[in-house]
């Protein structure tokens, strides 16, 4: 399907970040309830998935890369 762009660390981060936005959105109301869930939910896809689009626009990737042995 896509391409792991993004590494072990960056989405552990991105996990935190969509749980965080999550309950931060339970705290408001009116439209920015609606911004916090729906960022919460992005950060949450590209977390499960490890894929980032914009990170795959910009040429970033923040997978460790395995050294091959000769």
């Amino acid at each position: 399907m896509f391409k792991v762009n993004e590494g072990l660390i960056d989405r552990i981060i991105r996990l935190v970040l969509a749980i965080v936005f999550l309950i931060v959105g339970f705290l408001l109301k009116g439209g920015w309830l609606i911004f916090f869930w729906i960022l919460s939910f992005i950060l949450f896809i590209t977390s499960l998935f490890g894929f980032c689009g914009i990170y795959a626009l910009l040429g970033i990737n923040t997978c460790a890369m395995k050294k091959k042995i000769k």
